[in-house]
């Protein structure tokens, strides 16, 4: 795993597509904005089973557990 330091407004660029961006660092989290293809799937890791993530890594079968 790569791990960077980066303040806010600051970006992480991720190939040709997709740029993650610094929005906000608060006391106990910290907003991210995420651009990507649209036809590119993305997902916070708590909405999908762990069984989905590891057989299609976050595709489009991931669905909210409640």
């Amino acid at each position: 795993m790569l791990v960077l330091s980066r303040k806010t407004s600051e970006r992480i660029l991720i190939g040709d597509e997709i740029a993650i961006t610094v929005v906000r660092i608060g006391p106990n989290s910290v907003r991210i904005g995420v651009e990507a293809p649209r036809n590119m799937s993305v997902v916070r890791s708590e909405l999908c089973p762990l069984d989905v993530v590891e057989e299609v890594g976050l595709r489009d079968e991931c669905v909210p557990q409640h």
